[in-house]
């Protein structure tokens, strides 16, 4: 016998179901990027019909607004809290920018998933006052510019040695504003977070800084989904949406930061990319610390096999130059 279902069976059904399906909890920092980023999964999971929720933890990097990041002891300042909620069972999944996340994870958690990856370069920002097209990145003499990133602060300096730099903290819209206010000429920011937020820089100078040239740091533009690596039911549901034209070459730059023992310390930069032919290409900048020569390196190869090593066998024994 077939029976019809009339709206009350139906609403019924979907009430179980939803009872019995699984509340996923999503640890998150509280920044807008860090909110737009755990939106963006929500999403993904509501569209594979997943019921989920926000939790926003302050972490140690938060916290510390009154240090550059090379002066913030430890690695992970941006991740810990949220790793042991994860840890603790308070959240099923953290969302990290990758390029915040150590290459050591924590005993009993794994990357179960990464976003597709948005514009990997960095933002020089200028302000109108100190834009001079006749100079280097068109920084005027003597310019200040902010950044807390001892990566960005050696690169910009190598390129552009008659500017100076100064420590610079806060979320992204607050970086830009302060910028506006003055207390920069220019300031440098990932192009993701300035894409991702929408925001409007129309009275500013931009440049975006070629990640060949100036290179970005390991995994930068990528999100990533972390989950306990006992939990087989979100490790499932994570892989669903994981971007699979991502993982092999944040895998090469997690590679080389994890053998250089790099992290927010390390003036190191890493940005692969991957031909239509399926080539590697891998571009890679070091210096020992700022104000120190950089040592740039471009490699490319057919496969990934040995490419990260040999990019630090590169970095570690630079070619003199003629």
């Amino acid at each position: 016998m077939i029976h019809s279902l009339n709206a009350k069976n139906l609403t019924d059904i979907y009430i179980k179901e939803n009872k019995l399906r699984r509340l996923v909890v999503v640890g998150t920092r509280g920044s807008k990027l860090a909110l737009w980023q755990a939106e963006d999964l929500l999403s993904k999971l509501k569209q594979n019909n997943h019921i989920a929720e926000l939790k926003i933890i302050e972490t140690k990097g938060d916290k510390v607004q009154d240090l550059s990041f090379d002066k913030i002891e430890g690695k992970g300042f941006f991740t810990k809290e949220i790793e042991d909620a994860l840890i603790s069972r308070d959240v099923d999944v953290a969302v990290h920018s990758l390029k915040d996340l150590p290459t050591d994870q924590p005993e009993g958690l794994v990357i179960a998933g990464l976003s597709e990856r948005q514009d990997p370069s960095d933002l020089l920002i200028i302000s109108p006052s100190a834009y001079d097209p006749s100079m280097d990145l068109r920084l005027k003499e003597a310019a200040i510019v902010g950044t807390s990133s001892v990566r960005r602060k050696s690169q910009i300096l190598d390129l552009a040695p008659h500017i100076s730099v100064k420590d610079l903290r806060g979320n992204v819209p607050t970086r830009v504003q302060k910028l506006k206010d003055g207390k920069y000429d220019a300031i440098i920011l990932a192009s993701a977070g300035i894409n991702r937020l929408d925001i409007d820089l129309s009275d500013l100078h931009t440049i975006r800084l070629n990640p060949k040239e100036c290179v970005p740091a390991p995994g930068q533009g990528v999100i990533a989904y972390q989950c306990r690596a006992e939990d087989k039911e979100m490790r499932k549901i994570l892989a669903a949406i994981h971007n699979h034209e991502t993982a092999p070459v944040t895998n090469v730059e997690r590679k080389v930061l994890n053998l250089m023992d790099g992290g927010c310390h390390t003036p190191l930069g890493v940005y692969t990319e991957i031909d239509e032919a399926g080539n590697y290409h891998a571009h890679a900048s070091y210096a020992s610390e700022i104000g120190a020569p950089i040592t740039r390196v471009n490699i490319s190869q057919s496969t990934s096999h040995n490419l990260a090593e040999n990019i630090v066998k590169a970095l570690n024994n630079p070619t003199p130059k003629n």
